[in-house]
C-alpha cells in the first residue's frame, strides 16, 4: 500500500527525443488507459495515494483507499469514463497531445528552437519517464508549464514534487524555470473572453454565465492555498473582459471528494437552485481546465445539464476548454517565449 511513484522501474521508457538544449514541458493531471474498472483503480490508486492530493496521515488513509474508496469509486468512474471516451481513447490524452503539437507549431513560427514534452502526474507518459528522456536529449534548459491555470499545493505542487524527484537522477542538472500560473494573465483572458464571445455569436447572450472550478478543501485555503483567490481573480478578469454585470455571471467549484469540507458555492447545488432564481438559461465554462476531461465533459456537460434542466431550467450549453485552438496556443506561446526570451537572445 506504498505510494507507487517513482515509475520508472516498471514502465517502458519514454520516446526518444531528438537531441537538443532547450525544451518545454507540459503537465496534466493524468487519465486512465481505458474506461475500464482495473485501469481506473490503477490510476485512481496512484492519484489518490499521492500526500498532495489526500493530506491525511497514510497510516489512516491507505487502508480506507484500498478497503473502500478504490472498489466502490473505481466502477462508477469507469462508467463516467464511458461515456466521454472518444475512438481515439482519453478526451485528456487527445487533447493534451494536440495542445502540445499545436505549442509546437507556434513556438517555431516565432523563431523559437523550443521542442515541447508532455507528461502526466498519474499515468503514462510519466514525469520521470519524460524528465529521463529529456536528460539522455542532452537538454540543458527547460522550462516546466503545468497546464492548471490556478496554481495549488494539489496539482502545481505534485508538479514540483515529481519534477524535483526526476531531477535525482540527473548529475548535469539543467538551468529549471516552473511557470507557477497564468490563470490572470491577459492573453489567457483574451483567449477565454473569444470563446464565449464565439458561443454567443453561433447561439444567443441572454443566458447566465457559470464559471465552474475544480474545488479543493477549504482546510488547504485555511493553510495558505492561493488557489481560492486565484480562482476569483481570474473570474472577475474574465468578466470584465466580457463587460458582464455582476447579476449576469456568477463563480463556484466542482469535484468535491470525501468528507472534508471544500469551497463553496457548489456547482452542482447552484446549477439546482438557478432556476429556481429565475435563471432558465446558463452557459456554464470552465476556466480552471487547459483541456477537456472526465471533470467537464461527464460532471458538467453531461451531468450538469441534467441537474440544471431537471431544476426547471429551459436552456443549458456548455463552452468546451480551450484545448489546442490557435488563441491557447498562441497565449502559451507567449507565456513561455517572456519566460525563455534570453535563453533564445543568448
Amino acid at each position: 500500500m506504498n505510494d507507487p511513484t517513482p515509475h520508472s522501474a516498471g514502465e517502458p521508457a519514454a520516446a526518444p527525443i531528438a537531441p537538443g538544449d532547450a525544451a518545454v514541458l507540459l503537465v496534466n493531471t493524468g487519465t486512465p488507459q481505458a474506461p475500464r474498472s482495473a485501469a481506473v483503480r490503477r490510476f485512481l490508486r496512484r492519484f489518490l495515494s499521492d500526500r498532495r492530493v489526500i493530506e491525511l496521515p497514510r497510516a489512516l488513509w491507505l487502508p480506507l483507499l484500498y478497503a473502500l474508496v478504490l472498489p466502490l469509486r473505481a466502477p462508477r468512474s469507469a462508467h463516467k469514463y464511458r461515456q466521454i471516451w472518444q475512438n481515439e481513447g482519453s478526451p485528456l490524452l487527445i487533447h493534451t497531445g494536440r495542445l502540445r503539437t499545436a505549442l509546437g507549431h507556434e513556438l517555431r513560427a516565432r523563431g523559437a528552437p523550443l521542442r515541447v514534452e508532455q507528461a502526466f502526474l498519474y499515468s503514462r507518459p510519466y514525469v520521470d519517464t519524460v524528465m529521463n528522456a529529456l536528460r539522455l536529449a542532452g537538454v540543458r534548459r527547460l522550462i516546466v508549464l503545468p497546464l492548471f491555470p490556478q496554481s495549488s499545493g494539489t496539482t502545481t505542487g505534485a508538479v514540483y514534487d515529481q519534477v524535483g524527484r526526476a531531477l535525482r537522477g540527473w548529475r548535469a542538472l539543467p538551468a529549471l524555470r516552473y511557470i507557477a500560473n497564468y490563470g490572470a494573465e491577459p492573453d489567457y483572458i483574451a483567449a477565454l473572453a473569444a470563446s464565449v464571445r464565439a458561443h454567443w455569436q453561433a447561439h444567443r447572450r441572454d443566458s447566465h454565465l457559470l464559471m465552474s472550478f475544480h474545488g479543493i478543501p477549504q482546510s488547504c485555503v485555511a493553510l495558505g492555498d492561493p488557489y481560492a483567490d486565484e480562482c476569483r481573480h481570474t473570474a472577475g478578469r474574465l468578466a470584465a473582459a466580457l463587460e458582464l454585470a455582476p447579476h449576469e455571471w456568477s463563480l463556484c467549484f466542482q469535484s468535491r471528494f470525501g468528507a472534508n469540507r471544500w469551497l463553496t458555492p457548489a456547482t452542482d447545488a447552484t446549477l439546482r437552485e438557478l432556476p429556481g432564481r429565475g435563471v432558465r438559461a446558463v452557459t456554464v465554462i470552465c476556466p480552471g481546465f487547459a483541456a477537456d476531461c472526465l471533470e467537464t465533459l461527464e460532471e458538467i456537460a453531461l451531468t450538469g445539464r441534467e441537474l440544471f434542466l431537471g431544476a426547471g431550467g429551459e436552456r443549458f450549453d456548455y463552452i468546451p476548454a480551450l484545448n489546442d485552438g490557435a488563441a491557447h496556443a498562441g497565449a502559451l506561446a507567449r507565456l513561455i517565449l517572456r519566460n525563455a526570451g534570453d535563453w533564445l537572445a543568448a
